[in-house]
């Protein structure tokens, strides 16, 4: 049987493509979750009136990976510290956050997310919320996948790209 796990950091593209090197991830989908607007498109989330966040919708198999491996990966993909942006991405739908689907998933969240905090790894605190899931809208069919379809392992353009 599988579950269900949601995650906000930054450009989806770059988290999905971090989540499909899972082992035990059964699927990924890519998509928006947070806001106000039904089936929001691209460019209304993009316009920071549906306050939708850009989400990953991971599905996994909890015998071969837990969640607390899950947001290990979410929290090395991204600066949970800074809020509404992940580095030149700035506004409220790149924000850090967690959309749990159950109290367990609540609950390993809060606690991975207060050891984070208490580790010094970072400066700032963590400003990552963790919310109930709500209505997921699966992105357009051009974002699933993303860097998968361009041929590239990550969002930062290659050194001979910007020499």
């Amino acid at each position: 049987m599988t579950k269900k796990a949601t995650f906000g950091a930054g450009c989806f593209w770059g988290v999905e493509a971090a989540f499909r090197q899972v082992e035990g991830v059964v699927e990924t989908a890519v998509g928006y979750e947070g806001g106000r607007l039904e089936n929001p498109t691209y460019e209304d989330v993009c316009s920071h009136t549906t306050g939708h966040a850009e989400v990953v919708q991971v599905t996994y198999d909890p015998e071969r990976v837990s969640y607390d491996q899950l947001l290990e990966v979410f929290w090395g993909k991204h600066d949970p510290t800074q809020v509404n942006r992940q580095g030149w991405d700035v506004g409220d739908q790149y924000r850090s956050v967690i959309f749990v689907h159950d109290e367990d998933q609540r609950a390993e969240a809060e606690r991975s997310k207060s050891e984070l905090d208490a580790s010094g790894r970072y400066r700032r605190p963590i400003a990552t919320v963790i919310e109930p899931a709500q209505s997921f809208y699966r992105a357009e069919d051009y974002h699933q996948r993303y860097l998968e379809k361009q041929g590239r392992a990550s969002c930062t353009p290659a050194l001979a790209e910007t020499a």
